[in-house]
């Protein structure tokens, strides 16, 4: 697979809440990272990392995947051509750069260089 999916992130109005949630129904651990009201999910057993966060203004939120890349700018052009529309544009983060797109039907995708 050319572009793997590398991470996975859900994001809600009640970061604690989501933590215990998915703690509980799944066995997840996670490591909190209080600046930015988000937690990282371990790796285990060959799966994909993964994050929890909150919503920075209180809305209900979504589940995103996020593909590796080597130019998120290009794939944004890309979906762009074929439909799609950039959510958010390409965001440079401490340790790695991601953007978000659409596809034709509004399904949010993450891409993300760095991981």
């Amino acid at each position: 697979m050319s572009n793997p999916v590398v991470h996975f992130e859900v994001v809600g109005k009640d970061l604690k809440k989501l933590q215990s949630f998915y703690g509980d129904l799944f066995g997840w651990k996670t490591q909190e990272i209080p600046e930015m009201s988000y937690a990282m999910v371990e790796k285990e057993d060959g799966g994909i990392a993964g994050g929890i966060g909150a919503t920075p203004n209180g809305d209900a939120g979504h589940v995103t995947f996020y593909v590796s890349t080597d130019d998120p700018q290009a794939i944004l052009d890309r979906a762009n051509q074929l439909g799609g529309r950039t959510v958010m544009p390409v965001t440079e983060l401490p340790q790695v750069t991601i953007a978000l797109l659409a596809d034709p039907e509004g399904h949010v995708v993450g891409v993300v260089k760095g991981m």
